[in-house]
């Protein structure tokens, strides 16, 4: 989302020389994307960002593949992933493709040890349960159940959670639901006036979000392991100063979080389609929340969404909390896929159940990607292998 943000200090012009009250050199560094015509932010570090001490071992993290050819509906149990005590361990990557990797994670402890940079994707984190701070060079920003928390590609970051458990602790602990996307994700343009601000319509605004604050400035030198994943190998290199000792920056390229609860839903007299639930666009996929909301007042609304061919695009759904109300059987943490060239719609029943009510109490995230998805051989192994026959009348 295109707004200013700043913290720290700062020299009045950019690119110009900006020194300490001792009068040691600050180093500017230009943190953009899309080479220079994206949006970017001018930081200013008290070392040079670039001292690398030390290049260690690489760790391969492509997934792998166990249907790539996918026709079925799917629904995965996304809480019997088991949870990891590394963050970056406990992200399970399920469905992929060239654009996008979508996971669940359950880490049991916060990232402290090493510092991490997504250097192929951006990020967006969804923190279905647990508590706890994103900690980035750029400052903190706290999370809650039910935030979003975007991570820009090039991002520096650990996370810490308020509650952490021992392994094989039998604990639900902290659950995650997340996407990465190699082409950068933005608020949908329809949303947004030619200067980039909230339209009157849009069912979130700038107030709704959460800005980086409270800056980290650490003036430390000795090994600090910054783990970078480039062409979906992790590689770990050393540096010679901490990488948080930014002591001010400004611009449009940051980390922000917002919360599924400040969506406000847009409803009509008959029903919506889902484009009325987006939050988040880039050029592969949509993303939508789906959150509690009056149903439709027509006074023949069928509130239940109506059957439809998902021809461009795969369907993913990951269920939060509620009733869903066009599904059976569908619980917190599940993820289902309606794959594109085949219809599907409300499973038997629902459409019926739906005629006459006034609202719903459901919570749940939905991403529609261009190209199909590809299922990993993780996912194979929380897919129930029965989801496909579910709208078959009994």
């Amino acid at each position: 989302m295109p707004v200013y943000h700043h913290l720290g200090q700062l020299p009045p012009k950019r690119h110009t020389v900006f020194k300490s009250p001792a009068g040691a050199f600050y180093y500017e560094q230009l943190f953009g994307t899309v080479g220079f015509d994206g949006m970017s932010s001018l930081l200013y570090h008290l070392h040079r960002p670039t001292q690398v001490k030390a290049v260690l071992d690489s760790v391969d993290l492509r997934p792998s593949l166990a249907v790539e050819h996918n026709i079925m509906s799917r629904k995965l149990i996304g809480f019997d992933v088991a949870p990891a005590d590394d963050f970056l361990q406990s992200r399970t990557p399920l469905l992929v493709n060239n654009d996008v990797v979508l996971g669940v994670a359950a880490p049991r402890q916060s990232l402290t040890d090493y510092f991490y940079k997504n250097a192929d994707a951006d990020e967006l984190l969804f923190i279905h349960r647990g508590t706890g701070t994103l900690r980035t060079l750029l400052g903190q920003i706290s999370f809650v159940p039910g935030d979003y928390l975007l991570i820009p590609r090039g991002m520096i970051y650990q996370i810490s959670f308020d509650e952490t458990t021992a392994a094989g602790a039998d604990s639900v602990g902290n659950r995650l639901f997340y996407l990465e996307s190699t082409s950068p994700i933005y608020t949908p343009k329809r949303y947004r006036n030619h200067f980039g601000q909230q339209l009157e319509h849009s069912p979130y605004s700038e107030r709704d979000l959460k800005l980086p604050q409270n800056l980290e400035t650490h003036d430390e030198q000795g090994e600090f392991v910054l783990k970078i994943k480039k062409e979906g190998i992790l590689h770990a290199l050393v540096y010679d100063y901490h990488p948080f000792d930014v002591v001010g920056w400004d611009g449009y390229n940051f980390p922000y979080g917002i919360s599924i609860h400040d969506f406000e839903p847009i409803t009509g007299r008959i029903h919506q389609p889902p484009p009325v639930h987006q939050m988040f666009e880039t050029k592969a996929c949509v993303v939508c929340s789906f959150v509690p909301r009056l149903f439709d007042y027509h006074p023949q609304a069928i509130p239940a969404p109506y059957n439809h061919s998902n021809i461009d695009s795969d369907e993913v759904l990951y269920y939060v909390d509620g009733n869903f109300m066009s599904r059976n059987g569908i619980g917190p943490g599940v993820l289902t896929l309606h794959p594109g060239g085949i219809p599907h719609g409300p499973h038997p029943g629902a459409m019926e159940r739906s005629i006459g009510k006034t609202g719903t109490d459901e919570l749940a995230v939905m991403v529609d990607t261009f190209r199909p998805l590809r299922l990993t051989t993780q996912a194979m192994g929380i897919d129930d292998g029965v989801y496909f026959q579910s709208w078959r009348e009994q």
